[in-house]
Parts: C-alpha cells; structure tokens; sequence
C-alpha cells in the first residue's frame, strides 16, 4: 500500500470545465446585453414622455393663472373649441404646445349632448396638447 499516493482533493479546474464555463458565457451573454439594451431605451423615451408632461402641466398652470376675462375672450376669439388659441406656441416650434379654450355647457340644458353648444359664459373648457404628441391635459374653470 506504499506506492500509490491517494488523493482526497482536487486542486483546480481542467481544461474541459473552463472551456464549458466559456461557452455558457458566450451563449448566455448577447441576449442580456440585448434585454440591457432595450431597458436603457425604454428608461430614455419614459424620460422624454415625463419631460413632455411637465411642459404641458406648466402650461396648463400659465393659462388658468391668467384673469377668466382674458381666457373668456381668448375663447370667443377662437370660435370653436378645435381651433388653438393665442397662448399656443408659434407655428413651427419643435414640440409644440397647442391651448384650446372654449365655453363648455355642463348642464346640457340644450338637451343636445354636445358640451360645446349652449355653453355658458361662467364656465369654461382648457385643453393643453403636444402638437402630433401623446401628453394631453384638460380642465375646467369658473371665475
């Protein structure tokens, strides 16, 4: 029993084992990079909606600080609640902000359905939208 030394204990990783570990790598590493990829996108564009949304919210804050008088008349100068008002952003501005005020029938007393027609004058409908954009905001305010 003397001339063969028992080994109880490996000392390291062979040539096949790291080759192994290699490979599952190599198969495993292109589709987290991809998914890192696509996580980092969508965290860019969220970034880009949020920033959206507080443009139009401080908007939405500028026009309803300004007098129910000038916003009254801001809306019948516009005629229609389609069409945007002066406190929209020029023609042309990236990212444009589009305001559309208009008088707004909350009792239907018309009996037509439409809150547009037979409006009243204490009341009044504000909408704040990116041009060609998903954010959007609307209101109601009284004097």
């Amino acid at each position: 029993m003397t001339g063969f030394p028992i080994r109880t204990a490996q000392r390291g990783f062979s040539y096949v084992e790291v080759l192994v570990a290699v490979l599952i790598v190599a198969i495993c590493l292109p589709p987290a990079l991809e998914a890192l990829y696509a996580a980092t996108e969508a965290a860019s564009a969220h970034e880009a909606q949020i920033a959206e949304q507080y443009r139009v919210s401080g908007r939405m804050e500028q026009v309803l600080a300004d007098s129910f008088a000038a916003l009254d008349a801001a809306a019948l100068a516009a005629g229609s609640p389609a069409v945007p008002t002066g406190y929209s952003d020029p023609a042309g501005t990236p990212g444009r902000l589009l305001v559309f005020l208009a008088r707004y029938d909350l009792d239907n007393a018309d009996g037509d359905g439409d809150p547009f027609s037979g409006a009243e004058a204490g009341l009044l409908w504000v909408r704040v939208a990116v041009e060609n954009g998903t954010s959007v905001l609307e209101s109601v305010t009284a004097p």
